[in-house]
């Protein structure tokens, strides 16, 4: 990797992340809510819906926590049956009213047990030896999908490594969770996953720049769908740079694309 592209990383690392970044990104939404089950659970929401543009993403997100009359860890906790009505017109997308039942069930089920969410991303032995979060991902899918009146379309919103998936918005909403510095934009709530355990979320943006940076492997193209492999190597290729906070370029490399400087 050469000198100036070294360079640029970290001064657009630094540029974006800061708390500027906020408004119009979809960690805007957490960033609404002070406590700790607020903002896992409309950060989580939040980071499933993020497809399409950013605007209506937030729009969207918004509408959920309406829905949810302004509360969502109270709604969740003690939402009944007949409180799933007013969802039936939600919808992004491919996600339905049929998801939100799910989600709002799954929910439920979970912090009636649990305090945070950082649990159910935590394999039995806790993965402390793994180098990435794979089986963190794995592990909540499984997690995810275990209730008894699970909906199989749901579980389409729900990538794992398992199948290759790039896992774009978990982790994105685990970068949030666990990343940790002093600039504002990401929460840094969860400590028993490392950050530089992280890998990278791709989407467009990234990946766009990312390749014309010449930090994809070489089968990598812009029409290149990314897959988990995919995500490893950039992550790998960043973790160079910085080898306890890889993900902190992806400010950069998202910056650069969705602003238009690259």
């Amino acid at each position: 990797m050469s000198p100036d592209i070294i360079d640029l990383l970290n001064v657009k690392a630094d540029g974006y992340n800061r708390p500027s970044f906020i408004a119009k990104d979809p960690v805007s939404i957490p960033h609404r809510f002070q406590l700790q089950q607020d903002i896992e659970i409309m950060g989580f929401w939040a980071a499933i819906l993020a497809w399409g543009q950013r605007p209506v993403i937030l729009k969207k997100a918004a509408e959920l926590i309406d829905l949810m009359d302004g509360a969502p860890y109270d709604f969740v906790l003690n939402h009944d049956e007949h409180d799933l009505a007013r969802f039936a017109a939600f919808k992004h997308r491919t996600f339905n009213f049929t998801d939100t039942a799910y989600f709002l069930s799954f929910f439920q089920t979970y912090y009636r047990q649990h305090n945070s969410l950082e649990d159910a991303f935590l394999p039995p032995d806790g993965a402390t030896n793994d180098t990435t979060v794979r089986r963190h991902l794995e592990h909540f899918h499984d997690q995810f999908c275990s209730l008894p009146h699970f909906t199989p379309r749901t579980r389409k919103h729900i990538a794992t490594p398992a199948r290759n998936s790039s896992c774009k918005r978990l982790l994105m909403f685990l970068r949030w969770m666990v990343r940790r510095d002093h600039n504002g934009v990401d929460f840094g709530l969860w400590t028993r996953i490392r950050p530089d355990q992280l890998v990278i979320p791709i989407d467009v943006h990234v990946g766009r720049v990312a390749n014309l940076l010449g930090l994809l492997p070489q089968r990598s193209t812009a029409t290149h769908s990314p897959d988990w492999n995919t995500a490893v190597a950039l992550t790998e290729t960043l973790r160079q740079l910085d080898p306890t906070d890889p993900v902190r370029y992806d400010f950069a490399l998202f910056g650069l694309g969705v602003e238009g400087e690259m």
